[in-house]
């Protein structure tokens, strides 16, 4: 097995796999294509466009952006907007995320309002005022590019983790630590995993003070609050951008049978703290 590691997506990305390095290299061109295509820093990617776009107009994006949103669009359905990828200005006014540059003033996040439909031929539609941010669902999403690109590849076994959110495939079982959140240095549990991925939501890395409140880069969609609770939420499912996506569902309702997990085959596990600190 080789492994190799990069940083992308604000995380390091390692993919571990029989195969040459060429092979590694090109799946980790896979995922350098979300980082490139979906940044929110970036005024280039499709996702800063779609931002800087006025009201009512109709955004091209590339096919992986436009699935990213479709699927995004989805789980919010599904959970009645506890995952929604617009509560993009609530983390920039909670310091998660800078604000764009060179842009008009911030808009204000409304949890009902619609603000982008996924049209037919990779067009996006900007309904209203706002934006998006798709960094709860684009990591899982390049893990799943990834694993794609070494299975077309001809590579037999694998795994492509991306800080947390990862997908192992091929005839063999992979051992995962999941972190203890009282103390995310140490291991709590481990699973063994096949032909399957693995997603981890938690706030004991970005959970901190903000203008006299306690903050996280976790929200609840339905009202755009910071979720401030120490426990973690851990999703399996076959693909690694719905689990991704499931985990702060999870996170919002803290109920590990939420019936939007059977859309996607996945199933869920809290690891709970005691107390549990709001």
């Amino acid at each position: 097995m080789n492994r190799r590691a990069q940083p992308w997506l604000g995380t390091m990305v390692e993919i571990t796999a029989d195969c040459e390095h060429a092979v590694l290299s090109a799946a980790f061109d896979a995922v350098a294509d979300v980082h490139r295509l979906m940044s929110f820093h970036d005024s280039a990617s499709d996702i800063a466009r779609f931002n800087q776009a006025p009201a009512g107009a109709c955004v091209p994006v590339h096919t992986h952006t436009w699935q990213v949103l479709q699927l995004a669009a989805q789980v919010q359905t599904a959970s009645d907007s506890m995952f929604n990828i617009a509560c993009a200005p609530r983390l920039v006014d909670n310091g998660c995320l800078p604000a764009p540059a060179a842009t008009a003033a911030m808009p204000v996040y409304s949890p009902a309002m619609a603000v982008f439909r996924c049209e037919d031929d990779g067009m996006v539609r900007k309904l209203s005022d706002g934006w998006i941010d798709v960094g709860g669902i684009a990591k899982g999403y390049a893990v799943d590019l990834a694993v794609a690109s070494l299975q077309a590849a001809g590579v037999r076994a694998g795994c492509v983790n991306a800080g947390g959110d990862l997908r192992v495939f091929g005839p063999r079982d992979w051992p995962v630590t999941i972190r203890d959140p009282r103390q995310p240095q140490s291991p709590h549990t481990q699973l063994l995993l096949r032909d399957e991925a693995l997603a981890t939501s938690a706030t004991y890395f970005s959970r901190r003070p903000h203008h006299g409140n306690i903050t996280s880069a976790l929200l609840d969609g339905r009202d755009g609050m910071a979720m401030t609770g120490t426990s973690s939420v851990s999703i399996r499912a076959p693909q690694c951008a719905s689990a991704d996506a499931l985990t702060k569902v999870i996170m919002a309702c803290g109920a590990p049978q939420h019936p939007a997990l059977a859309s996607w085959q996945a199933s869920a596990f809290i690891i709970c703290t005691s107390p549990d600190l709001a």
